[in-house]
């Protein structure tokens, strides 16, 4: 098991609520949540510095990427909903 610290984190009530009808651990699930952003703004950071040494993506590569993440049926839309 990692290590841990633990923290005070204020946030608005209904969403504690809500939290609190999700799961009996809000530990576990405010941390997943804190992975899940640290991975997507890792993930960004790295394209972004791809495309600046190589060039943007093309609709080849964006319709690719999409096809391996979402199926060969995945669209923008499903994308923006992930």
């Amino acid at each position: 098991m990692s290590s841990t610290t633990r923290i005070t984190v204020t946030l608005p009530s209904d969403q504690v609520a809500e939290l609190r009808k999700l799961t009996d651990n809000v530990s576990s699930y405010v941390a997943e949540a804190v992975a899940r952003q640290i991975r997507h703004q890792l993930l960004g950071d790295d394209l972004r510095h791809h495309e600046e040494e190589h060039g943007p993506f093309s609709d080849e590569e964006l319709a690719e990427a999409r096809a391996k993440i979402f199926g060969s049926g995945g669209s923008s839309k499903d994308a923006d909903a992930a």
